[in-house]
């Protein structure tokens, strides 16, 4: 179980008091695995009050952001590509405080034909809804695989159902609509008219009416909006689309503008949910393009969102943006922020607007900030003594059966070294979770005798198939050695490599983020700590050098 640590990281010895383990050929095993948060932000702009709370609250990869309410509990779902459990879902009673309290797709039958994906394909965007009136959540999402489908349950913190396909739904970006009529819709991004786009980006939203006793789509489906806001401007990538009906008219809200710093939200407003909506003329209701690149602490590529009325009426949004340092690169992701929405004279919803910025502090009247939260400077430490992995820990593509275990060797995890590569679109022995500051510190104990020239196992931080480190014990021509090891497309590189002791049992493996550099240090279970490689660029990992839809994760890697 993940739970919070005081540990000082100058120290590489939890468990230095009790007997080391045999190590079985081809196996490593891991002590522990520590994370903590050390941005600057947070520790020059302290919350000024219990009422207050950082953006973005959940901050790293937590992106796609959707939200949904049963009148007194909210739960919040985010996008995992082809990671593994898919779709991380939240709990708050209060928009603030947010536990994860599960995986929505957390079995091998609600993930399919996921081998052969690339780590930014797999499960697009999905989106949370709650009807009442059969008293059932909803996820929908895209499957890239397979095509867009939906789970559903009655009990959101257990087990939600297999995945129920909708082929008559093309495109991506699915969501659910219920109106107050008993009847409920599916809205989503769609190919242009005809199939025949004029540029590229052109897409549509189109909808569907859903026959919630059957689970099946019925009747036509419709475009609602072509190509965007302004369709003479050829407004690209119109997507994520969400439907809302408030004071008797019906809001369509999506993104506009693709993903990158071009990105917003948009709004448009109709009589009934097939239309014809009227688009915002003040549009967008929420973007950051517009503000000076040079600014401080920037906030970029913010859209993506979903609305939430609370209990006490009052209205907010999720979306998410991106933090980059000093506006060049960041290896976080996109991320999942929280804003009061506020209404205009004539009626509609909006966050900024022109040269607005999101702010990175926050406060909710009447609303107390835990001690324990999901933003900030935290720090975490994995101790691998339960029969399960905390709920933020990931594989890739499926569930990794038998790459791994937290019995065979109680109070450690076992990796067995694979044969399968961390470049390949397969499922590699990698435990991992995501980076969620610019600036952390992470360290781990590691046994493992290599066998041969081939085996290695350390730390990994991965962005996708081309684009990683790799902090390993190697043998070298039958010397265990330490190395760093650049991943890339074609050829890897080797950037560092030091011969240990070949009768040390245990290795510690430290890795310290400065944000735009690494450093990689090692020791040999004490505090003496000795520097492998400095200022290693950061920047290899980003998305302006790799592109993706994800962010840098981190974790327990073994090849053989």
């Amino acid at each position: 179980m993940m739970t919070a640590c005081t540990i000082s990281l100058t120290s590489c010895s939890l468990k230095s008091g009790k007997e080391l383990p045999p190590i079985g050929k081809s196996v490593a095993l891991f002590d522990f695995f520590y994370y903590k948060g050390n941005d600057d932000f947070y520790k020059d702009n302290p919350l000024p009050d219990e009422n207050c709370f950082y953006n973005p609250i959940l901050p790293g990869w937590y992106s796609d952001p959707s939200i949904c309410t049963n009148g007194e509990d909210y739960f919040l779902v985010t996008s995992t590509f082809t990671y593994y459990p898919g779709v991380p879902i939240f709990h708050s009673k209060d928009l603030v405080n947010w536990k994860q309290i599960g995986n929505i797709l957390n079995r091998p039958s609600q993930l399919v034909n996921m081998d052969g994906q690339d780590v930014s394909g797999g499960i697009f965007a999905p989106a949370i809804s709650y009807n009442p009136q059969n008293k059932t959540y909803y996820m929908v999402t895209t499957n890239v695989g397979a095509g867009n489908f939906f789970v559903k349950t009655q009990n959101p913190f257990g087990e939600w159902s297999d995945p129920i396909m909708l082929p008559e739904v093309g495109g991506i970006d699915p969501s659910f609509f219920f109106d107050e009529d008993g009847k409920a819709y599916i809205v989503n991004n769609d190919d242009a008219p005809d199939n025949k786009p004029e540029y590229s980006g052109h897409r549509t939203i189109r909808i569907q009416e859903f026959d919630v006793k059957t689970d099946r789509t019925v009747g036509p489906r419709k475009i609602l909006v072509n190509k965007g806001v302004s369709p003479e401007k050829k407004p690209i990538w119109i997507e994520g689309p969400h439907m809302y009906k408030i004071n008797g008219k019906y809001f369509l809200m999506s993104a506009e503008g693709g993903t990158s710093t071009g990105h917003s939200e948009v709004i448009f407003r109709g009589d009934s949910p097939m239309g014809p909506f009227k688009p915002w003329e003040k549009n967008p209701i929420l973007t950051q393009r517009d503000l000076d690149d040079k600014r401080i602490n920037p906030v970029t590529c913010a859209g993506h969102a979903d609305l939430i009325q609370t209990k006490e009426g009052d209205w907010w949004a999720v979306f998410l943006a991106c933090r980059p340092i000093n506006n060049t690169f960041e290896n976080l992701g996109r991320e999942t922020f929280l804003m009061p929405v506020k209404w205009s004279k004539d009626g509609f919803p909006y966050m900024t607007k022109a040269h607005e910025t999101v702010p990175l502090i926050l406060k909710r009247e009447n609303v107390k900030r835990d001690s324990i939260t999901t933003f900030g400077n935290f720090e975490k430490n994995e101790l691998f003594d339960s029969s399960t992995l905390g709920l933020e820990w990931m594989t890739l593509r499926s569930a990794a059966a038998g790459l791994y275990s937290l019995t065979e060797t109680p109070g450690y995890l076992t990796l067995k070294c694979s044969g399968v590569s961390s470049k390949e679109k397969k499922t590699p022995a990698f435990i991992c979770r995501r980076i969620q500051h610019h600036k952390f510190e992470c360290s781990t104990r590691m046994l493992f005798n290599p066998v041969g020239d081939s085996e290695k196992a350390g730390i990994l931080l991965f962005k996708d198939e081309t684009h990683q480190y790799f902090f390993c014990m190697k043998n070298v021509k039958g010397q265990r050695s330490v190395a760093l090891i650049q991943i890339g497309e074609k050829d890897d590189k080797e950037l560092t490599v030091i011969p240990v002791d070949n009768e040390m049992k245990a290795i510690c493996l430290k890795v310290v983020s400065k944000g735009s550099t690494f450093d990689f240090y090692y020791s040999s279970d004490t505090d003496d700590w000795k520097l492998l490689c400095k200022d290693v660029d950061a920047g290899y990992l980003s998305t302006n050098m790799a592109g993706g839809f994800t962010g840098t994760t981190i974790g327990m890697y073994g090849i053989k």
